[in-house]
């Protein structure tokens, strides 16, 4: 499903999503409102990205938002105002949720804005970012949940981690050559380009 959200007093105007070339969004997803996804994006069945409060939501090339995948915000508008305090810059530009490129989120991520995960990085199955930054080239192993903190580039979080404060995200590990999950994220996006792509040709 592919929709624009509904006006409220947190949300002033009504917004289609813009879907770039070449992604693929299954019709057991859930695209609503204020996102941006970039060209060879793939969008499994039961994702949901919802762009109805916190907005905008963007998603980067060639990432992928496996199943049962939940992208929102905390709203970053009230009668007009702009709610600084849940956008993050990146690039000059303000996000409820920015998504960089080639970034895997696997089965039942959530990441709930204000959030960054930036390039190349890995979020392994069932983690939780919230009110957090991550990254390039991360990995967050499975069942992590991060909470108002910046994950430095090239670190992984290991799995089950609750990570909440800062002090804590900068003695994460560094991701070195003998690390077995360092170029998992590459297999990964891998596999998601080449499936949107199949299923798009289905389509035609």
């Amino acid at each position: 499903m592919i929709e624009k959200n509904v006006v409220t007093d947190f949300s002033a105007e009504a917004s289609w999503p813009v879907i770039g070339p070449l992604s693929y969004v299954h019709p057991l997803a859930a695209v609503i409102g204020s996102v941006i996804i970039g060209s060879n994006v793939m969008v499994a069945p039961m994702a949901s990205i919802r762009g109805d409060e916190g907005r905008p939501l963007f998603i980067g090339d060639s990432s992928n938002v496996q199943d049962g995948v939940i992208i929102h915000a905390l709203e970053t508008e009230s009668h007009g105002n702009v709610l600084e305090q849940n956008l993050f810059a990146v690039d000059g530009q303000k996000y409820a949720v920015y998504v960089g490129n080639r970034v895997s989120l696997a089965h039942q991520v959530q990441i709930h804005g204000p959030a960054v995960v930036l390039d190349d990085t890995f979020v392994g199955m069932q983690s939780l970012i919230f009110r957090s930054a991550v990254g390039r080239q991360c990995v967050i192993e499975p069942g992590v949940i991060l909470m108002g903190v910046t994950v430095a580039d090239r670190r992984y979080v290991p799995a089950g981690s609750v990570v909440r404060t800062q002090a804590e995200a900068d003695q994460l590990p560094e991701i070195t050559d003998d690390y077995p999950m360092k170029n998992m994220n590459k297999g990964v996006v891998h596999v998601n380009t080449s499936l949107a792509k199949a299923y798009l040709s289905e389509r035609t």
